[in-house]
């Protein structure tokens, strides 16, 4: 008999959501890597805003739009999902996936490099209540200077693979990567301007609320 761990016992306690069903089947048909967030870190993500009553959300990083419909099922009527991707066909795939779902009046994609994206709503004076990162590790430490800067007084910020599954806690790990990751969990401790804490379920996740 299968030994269970505690997250699949967690998520056997749930029934299957054939929307996000379909999105990581719709992933792997597009060979597309499936690394989107766990279930439970997604049920997470669509408390947290809808619980914040979040008007505006911030993504880095779509992959094939699991977590901007986790993001977007939280968002109220007028509320709106900017989500940054690297890749032209993946925002392609998570546009589609996140119409599927009945939330594309909710999100706007942009394409390209997330830094540049992001400075350019930090010059534009654009303000968010609550931000997603889940893109390339090195860049984790930059995406959450520049989210504190772009956030609302109270805003909530997550990060996800915040344990890049055990290598964090492996001082033999010294990959840039690795390392970038560590200092983003550094940060998110320390950070004045934050209040925090860091989930170890699934790949970790960070969160923490704007003072």
């Amino acid at each position: 008999m299968e030994t269970l761990t505690a997250e699949s016992y967690m998520e056997g306690l749930y029934a299957d959501d054939q929307v996000l069903e379909r999105v990581k089947e719709v992933i792997r048909t597009n060979n597309m890597p499936e690394i989107s967030i766990a279930p439970g870190y997604g049920r997470l993500l669509t408390m947290l805003v809808t619980m914040i009553g979040a008007k505006k959300v911030l993504e880095i990083g779509a992959l094939g739009g699991y977590s901007g419909i986790c993001l977007a099922r939280g968002l109220q009527e007028g509320g709106k999902l900017i989500s940054l991707e690297l890749k032209q066909e993946f925002a392609d795939v998570a546009k589609q996936n996140v119409a599927d779902a009945g939330l594309g009046q909710f999100v706007e994609y942009r394409i390209g490099e997330a830094l540049t994206h992001l400075n350019e709503l930090l010059a534009q004076g654009e303000r968010f209540d609550f931000f997603f990162i889940d893109a390339d590790k090195v860049n984790y430490p930059n995406y959450l200077e520049l989210a504190i800067q772009l956030a609302n007084p109270g805003a909530i910020i997550a990060g996800d693979n915040t344990l890049m599954r055990g290598k964090v806690v492996d001082a033999g790990q010294t990959k840039a990567s690795v390392k970038a990751m560590r200092s983003f969990n550094k940060l998110i401790a320390e950070d004045p301007r934050l209040e925090s804490t860091i989930l170890p379920a699934y790949d970790g996740l960070a969160l923490a609320r704007v003072k």
